[in-house]
This record gives structure tokens, C-alpha cells and sequence, in this order.
């Protein structure tokens, strides 16, 4: 392994260093941050021989470098990247790092939404098959590790399932799955992306390696995703919540099928799969079709599915009281998952809207609004925007303090019989560190407020 340089000290960052010194290179690793988990991890590489720099960038010792790795939470503007671009220096992303170790199988999923409830789910079905499965990439919430963490597993998984963002893909060279899933594709990371055009491109770096051998897992209601595996090398098979004519796996007559092998095999009746949402079916019947290209059994993919669990802040109820029902979907950091997340549900909703601006029109939102919701609270930093976009077509109020008051809000505008919905449709960054904080901090409030009524 040669000299690498590796630019990000979170977890991928600190990731792809353990891999680098694992494999016998040599590892200098910055980031501009100097707080007190950055430092710890700085500290924890050192220990291993690591050249940590903290608070800056040495954009020369970068450059010296045979390799450099790029974390993903480094946006591509970033004033490091500009002074590398100017010195002609390529560099590629912690996900192309760690694929280039990888010993096992790979199956990848991305997608705008579903990416993380799919992945999960793939990695839970494989693993009622009797494989042993090495779950991680962008996955976060505990959930599984850095791709680079998975490529030191001993020992060496029966699969890998790693779920792949687009700042990833922006970086990768010779990635590629064995299966790749594609779960939907919409507008989204529009505040780090100048169009979604360029959001999209990064995308479809997920098929550039293709070749004959690779099969992949497509949204046959999904005609963007559709658009951008055209004339893609490789086997194709299709999951579906609307149609039943093609091969993979669909709804059919209240039932998630796999139409595959010649044959058309049920799992469990939707009634039976634990997962709410027409959305979360689509998720099930992707990671079944995937799970049976890697040759688990349709007996117990079906077992599989039956016993499948919600994931945290991914509609998940928390709270219940005085008749009203408080759902976190805090993951839902876009307009099409919260759009997809309030068209699931079937009482009347007052949804939590707001957190931080990323750019999207939040026009659309009326629509899936519209004969659903009772009132949306707009709070947060694109809270007045929301609530002028949404003006005239849905009742809003507008709060534009502490997020106990947006809880308040939603309590006193709540019926026995509601649901209060947070899907904020944005990131979370303005009030909270992440989605999760933003979740438990919900959890918490609504817990309170079906106490007290």
C-alpha cells in the first residue's frame, strides 16, 4: 500500500486510515475541525503511526501523496478540493477505497429514498438464509459500519450490503456490484448540488463499471431511475407496487410476489409485513429480489419479511395518547420522502415541516397534503418559505421559535383520531446536530405531550 492522503476525520475518514495502515502504507490524515471527538479520533490514529494535522489542510503534503481519499462529507467546493483541482490532483472517495479490499460479494443500494430501510432489510434477509453479512456504508444510525471497517472483517462475509450515497459515487473509479439496487430517484442535496441535473449525474456513476455479469434491481415505477440504467450492460430485474407484469418482485392481490425463475412464488400477504407504507413495500419486495439473486430461499425471504422491524426515525411511532398518534420520520429530509411518508398514512395529519433550507421546491408537498392534512406546523430556518409555498392550498402555521413550541403547536392543533407527522422535507442542521438528535428530540417531546394531553 502506498502513501495516502486522506482528507475528513469522521468516521469514514478515520475508516479508510485504519484500512491504509492496516494494509502497510503510510497515512496523513486533516480535517479543518478541532473538537473533542475529532481529536480523539486524531489521537487514536496517531497511536497507530498515523501524521494527523487538525484544524487546516496541507495542501502540499496532500498533493505529494500517491493516493487521496476524499470524505464524503467534504462538499466538492470546498476550498481544499479547488487547491487540489489547480494542481491537477485526482482523488477518489472512501466507498472506491474500501471496494478495492473487499474480498466478498457486493450488493449496493442507492437511491434518493428507501436507501437505508432497503439495505437494512437486504442484510436482515440474507442473514434468515443462513449468510453471514457485513452491513455499512453510508447507512449511519448504528446501523452498520464505514465500507473500510467492512473491508478489514475477519472473516470475510458471504455478502456484503452497503448502501451508497452520491457523494460517494462522485469519486469512485472501479466500483462495482455484483447487485446493484436502485430504489427511486428525485430532487434532493439541491443546497450542495447547483441543479439536480448534476445530483443525478453522480448517480449514474453507480452503473459505470457495468458488464455482462452485473444484475441489477430496478424501480419499474420509477421512470427517472429507469431513464438512467438505459442501455446499461448487464441482467435487469424490476420490483413494482403498480404493475405485475415484470420479472422480479410486485403487489399482486394484496400480496408481495416474486415473479422469478419461471415462476411466480407468494411471500406474505402486505397485511403480514411489519413495515408501514405503500413505500415500505416497495423496499421489501427490492431487497427480496435481491436477496434471491443471492440465492436465499423464498421460504425465508417470506420468513424474513414477517419479521422485519421499523427503523428509527423512519416512521416510527413513539408516542400515543388521548386518542392522537405521534410518528417520527425525521429521516425524511426531502419533499418526495415526505410526500411519500404522509401518502402512507390513512388518519388525518398534522405534519411537522421545517429544519434546513437545501434548496427544493416545496410546492409539490401540497399535493400528497391536500385531503390528508389537518394543518402543517413550517418551523425552522425554511419555515417562512414553506409556509408562503404552501399558503392557500393546506392550513399552516407558522412557528418560528424552539422546537418545544413547534411540539406545542402540534398538540394544540391535533384531534383524537390525528396523527402528528414530523417528515420535515429538510435537514435538520440549523436546530440539531443530525436527523437522529431531531428524532429523539421529537420522541421525547411527544412523549411528554401524550402524557400530559
Amino acid at each position: 500500500m502506498s502513501d495516502t492522503s486522506i482528507l475528513g476525520l469522521g468516521e469514514s475518514g478515520r475508516a479508510a486510515a485504519r484500512l491504509v495502515l492496516n494494509k502497510g502504507g503510510t497515512v496523513y490524515v486533516s480535517d479543518t475541525k478541532v473538537d473533542a471527538s475529532t481529536s480523539a479520533r486524531g489521537a487514536e490514529l496517531r497511536a497507530l503511526g498515523a501524521d494527523v494535522g487538525l484544524g487546516g489542510h496541507d495542501v502540499e503534503r496532500i498533493a505529494s501523496a500517491d493516493t487521496v481519499v476524499v470524505s464524503p462529507g467534504i462538499p466538492p467546493d470546498a476550498p481544499v478540493l479547488e487547491a487540489l483541482r489547480e494542481r491537477d490532483v485526482r482523488w477518489i472517495s472512501e466507498l472506491e477505497l474500501a471496494f478495492r479490499f473487499l474480498r466478498g460479494p457486493l450488493i449496493a443500494v442507492t437511491g434518493t429514498n428507501g436507501k437505508t430501510t432497503t439495505s437494512a432489510l437486504t442484510a436482515h434477509l440474507l442473514r434468515e438464509g443462513g449468510l453471514d453479512v457485513g452491513l455499512g456504508g453510508n447507512i449511519g444510525a448504528g446501523l452498520g459500519h464505514a465500507a473500510s471497517e467492512l473491508a478489514l472483517r475477519e472473516p470475510v462475509a458471504d455478502w456484503y450490503v452497503l448502501e451508497v450515497s452520491s457523494f460517494q459515487l462522485a469519486d469512485i473509479e472501479s466500483f462495482q456490484p455484483d447487485i446493484g439496487v436502485v430504489t427511486n430517484l428525485a430532487p434532493d442535496h439541491l443546497d450542495r448540488y447547483p441543479d439536480v441535473s448534476t445530483y443525478y449525474a453522480d448517480k449514474a456513476r453507480f452503473f459505470q463499471n457495468a458488464d455482462a455479469g452485473s444484475r441489477w434491481v430496478l424501480n419499474a415505477d420509477d421512470e427517472r431511475s429507469l431513464r438512467m440504467a438505459q442501455g446499461v450492460p448487464g441482467e435487469r430485474w424490476y420490483f413494482s407496487t403498480t404493475r405485475t407484469d415484470v420479472d422480479g418482485g410486485v403487489l399482486s392481490e394484496g400480496a408481495l410476489v416474486l415473479r422469478m425463475e419461471g415462476s411466480q412464488q407468494p411471500l406474505l400477504d402486505r397485511d403480514e409485513l411489519p413495515l408501514p407504507g405503500t413505500h415500505n413495500v416497495a423496499n421489501a419486495l427490492a431487497a427480496a429480489v435481491a436477496s434471491r439473486l443471492a440465492s436465499v430461499s423464498t421460504d425465508d425471504i417470506s420468513r424474513g419479511l414477517g419479521t422485519a422491524q421499523p427503523l428509527p426515525h423512519r416512521l416510527e411511532p413513539v408516542a400515543e395518547g388521548f386518542g392522537i398518534l405521534w410518528i417520527n420520520d425525521s429521516k425524511a429530509t426531502n419533499v418526495a420522502a415526505a410526500s411519500s411518508a404522509v401518502k402512507s398514512l390513512d388518519r388525518p395529519l398534522v405534519v411537522l415541516l421545517g429544519g434546513k433550507d437545501k434548496g427544493e421546491d416545496y410546492r409539490p408537498l401540497a399535493m400528497a397534503l391536500a385531503g390528508r392534512a389537518r394543518a402543517v406546523v413550517a418551523y425552522g430556518a425554511a419555515g417562512a418559505r414553506i409556509a408562503a409555498e404552501l399558503e392557500g392550498r393546506v392550513a399552516v402555521r407558522r412557528v418560528g421559535g424552539v422546537f418545544e413550541e413547534v411540539i406545542a403547536a402540534a398538540a394544540e392543533l391535533a384531534r383524537p383520531g390525528d396523527v402528528v407527522l414530523l417528515a420535515p422535507a429538510c435537514s435538520s442542521f440549523d436546530m440539531f446536530r443530525d436527523y437522529e438528535e431531531r428524532g429523539r428530540r421529537f420522541a421525547t417531546l411527544a412523549r411528554q405531550a401524550a402524557e400530559v394531553g
